[in-house]
């Protein structure tokens, strides 16, 4: 006997409500795949955590981070040490200065696959403190200032500060070099009014900026 008091079911109603479970169950079904593929891929190439210069190479005092993907114990945070050479886990001693970040990852890889088969090794720059250039004089901020990216003589004299009152502007010297140095002339004042502008020079990692 039917209950007068019981709604009908609605079968249009029941057909969606199926469909609507077959799809809820379908995309979740569909993101737990997704998830376990992407535990499951290969890690994307690392970018640099510092900004780093077209022709950069590895100098003493760079901070590293060498990453060996799922094996954490050879990984490692290294500063470059005065002698070019930086210790790893296993491998040991390894000679990095002068050699580009992508260079060294593969001898890394290399010397790893004595002990470990299928290393896949990233080089991360996290801290540029070899590439400097020296300021000295009368100028605000004398001392030395990072060369992380390209700067010319007059950028530098910016961030020092600018020269004092006493500086002679006109007769400025770049030092480039050690055992036999190239010196550069540089006139600030024909630089400030627009003249002679090839003396501003693009600075290169160790010169040196003489103010008198």
């Amino acid at each position: 006997m039917t209950n007068p008091y019981r709604p009908a079911l609605n079968p249009r109603a029941v057909l969606l409500a199926l469909a609507g479970a077959v799809i809820f169950l379908c995309g979740a079904d569909l993101l737990a795949q997704s998830k376990d593929a992407t535990s499951t891929a290969a890690p994307a190439k690392a970018v640099s955590g510092a900004e780093l210069p077209a022709d950069y190479v590895i100098g003493a005092e760079d901070q590293l981070g060498i990453v060996f993907w799922k094996d954490a114990d050879m990984s490692a945070d290294v500063t470059v040490r005065p002698d070019g050479v930086i210790t790893l886990p296993l491998i040991g001693d390894l000679r990095v200065v002068g050699v580009a970040p992508d260079a060294l990852r593969l001898r890394i890889q290399d010397e790893a696959a004595k002990y470990v088969n299928d290393a896949n090794v990233t080089v991360i720059v996290k801290q540029v403190n070899s590439r400097k250039v020296f300021i000295t004089g009368q100028v605000t901020r004398p001392g030395e200032y990072p060369l992380t990216a390209s700067r010319n003589v007059m950028q530098i004299i910016a961030l020092a500060g600018g020269l004092t009152e006493y500086a002679d502007a006109k007769n400025i010297k770049i030092m480039r070099g050690q055992a036999q140095p190239t010196v550069f002339n540089f006139n600030y004042r024909e630089v400030e009014r627009g003249k002679n502008l090839a003396q501003n020079i693009q600075l290169k990692p160790g010169d040196t900026l003489i103010v008198p």
